[in-house]
């Protein structure tokens, strides 16, 4: 029978990341004020040592080198680095918390209030795992912390409130975007951590292949019209707009971006936040834009069609505008703009190209395994392609910290707007499955396939790709 590595939360937070590795510990009970750790190291100076830093009775268990590896990837994962000590502020609970989700590569930390308790989760790749449970007598304390840092009203508990923390310590500085709801026990939480430096950021190391990039490029380099990029939350978008913009930035282009949070800042580029409550939304903004002499303008989300008529707008002014917009692919932009009352012709004349893109999990080099295919593993719909013999399935290391996964790439379908396409738009001719074949483009699926055949992720991630 294999062995269950994993401890419940409320015995992780008895320790720290740091301690767990340090001291090669692992806490299996705690009762009465005694702290039971299992270690490979037992001997009466740990013992001791661990009673004054944990200031509790300590007792120690005999347990394997290789389980206690086992243990702590499964359970703690390892700062990238530890400089909690530099925060300008107290170092409480919530200062170390922050710095922890953001050393460890965390995009969103979730505070989630139930009717005995308090979880709070961390997403890493994609994927959400709890890290903290906390009681419901100290959550008040740390909504109202929270509230306080993002200049939110900590007596308003009925209505959700959305505001900003900008977080600074002597090696690192970025953003938290901060947003409350209210629910059954309390108000939830969800802080999304922004990281503020965009000058790291290529088209290159996104997820492109040659010839997508190049077609890409391409758009790009013209003087006007839109680039819409699509994908549900979290898929990247914005990474991609971003990318983009550091390869227009120049000192011969004025750019201007309207953003709702701005989660990157770039040199060169003026950035505007949306502040809706007092009328600064998408469309006004973009009518002042068109007054400030803009060579390229980022709208940060087409959410409705007056700002849709606006971005068409400026586009047919001369200008080129960069947007995203949820959508579940390329083509479907069109049918979406057209839904907004868009008059085709007009998206004909200014759609550069539409783009769609995923984010999806890479496999652990380390520990993933080669298996045959079977039919049983892919959606009923899907026809196997004759030259896939293996594929490969998350297995879990502890390098990857027993996920099987490590680290994220985008998935891109890049539909360029030719004059063909440009004549089905005008006739609304929406169903253009055979040019695609015929212009042998990758869409989604097709990409997905190919890291199946690559190696590089599982059926099992892309699996809603592969369904027709």
């Amino acid at each position: 029978m294999r062995q269950d590595f994993n401890i419940p939360t409320s015995l992780i937070q008895s320790i720290t990341s740091e301690q767990a590795y340090h001291y090669h510990i692992i806490p299996v009970e705690s009762n009465n004020g005694l702290l039971k750790l299992k270690t490979d190291r037992v001997t009466d100076s740990l013992k001791q040592e661990l009673k004054i830093v944990l200031n509790k009775d300590i007792a120690l268990v005999p347990e394997t080198s290789e389980n206690i590896q086992q243990y702590l990837a499964t359970n703690f994962r390892k700062q990238s680095q530890t400089h909690s000590e530099d925060f300008h502020y107290s170092t409480d609970f919530l200062e170390k918390l922050l710095l922890n989700a953001k050393n460890i590569g965390s995009s969103d930390i979730h505070f989630e209030p139930y009717e005995q308790k308090c979880r709070i989760r961390f997403r890493l790749d994609g994927k959400l795992k709890e890290y903290y449970v906390i009681s419901l007598q100290e959550y008040p304390v740390i909504v109202n912390k929270l509230k306080i840092k993002a200049g939110l009203d900590i007596s308003e508990k009925r209505l959700p409130q959305d505001g900003r923390i900008t977080v600074k310590t002597t090696h690192d500085e970025f953003d938290i975007r901060v947003s409350t709801l209210p629910t059954l026990h309390g108000e939830k939480i969800v802080l999304r951590i922004l990281s503020k430096d965009a000058n790291h950021i290529n088209l290159e190391d996104l997820g492109f292949t040659l010839d997508e990039l190049k077609a890409y490029k391409e758009t790009v380099k013209k003087p006007n019209g839109i680039i819409l990029i699509s994908g549900p939350t979290g898929s990247g978008k914005t990474t991609t707009l971003y990318a983009t913009l550091k390869l227009l930035n120049d000192d011969k282009t004025n750019i201007l971006t309207i953003e709702d949070p701005i989660e990157y800042t770039l040199e060169g580029v003026n950035q505007v936040q949306l502040k809706e409550n007092i009328g600064l939304d998408f469309a006004s903004t973009l009518r002042t834009f068109l007054r400030q002499d803009p060579d390229v303008i980022m709208v940060g989300e087409i959410r409705d069609s007056k700002t849709a008529n606006m971005a068409i707008r400026a586009a047919l002014t001369g200008h080129l505008v960069l947007s995203t917009i949820h959508t579940n692919s390329a083509w479907a932009t069109i049918s979406r703009l057209i839904d907004m009352d868009i008059p085709s012709f007009l998206i004909a004349s200014t759609l550069n190209v539409s783009v769609a893109q995923r984010l999806v999990r890479k496999l652990c080099n380390n520990c993933k395994e080669a298996v045959p295919v079977s039919k049983a593993v892919f959606p009923s719909n899907f026809k196997i392609p004759t030259d896939l013999a293996t594929h490969y399935k998350a297995v879990g290391c502890n390098t990857c910290y027993h996920t099987g996964y490590s680290g994220r790439k985008a998935i891109y379908e890049i539909i360029p707007i030719t004059k063909t396409l440009i004549r089905h738009i005008k006739q609304n001719d929406l169903e253009i499955d055979e040019y695609i074949v015929e212009h042998n483009l990758a869409t989604l699926k097709s990409n997905a396939l190919e890291l199946i055949k690559k190696g590089i992720t599982s059926v099992e991630e892309v699996y809603a790709l592969l369904t027709d």
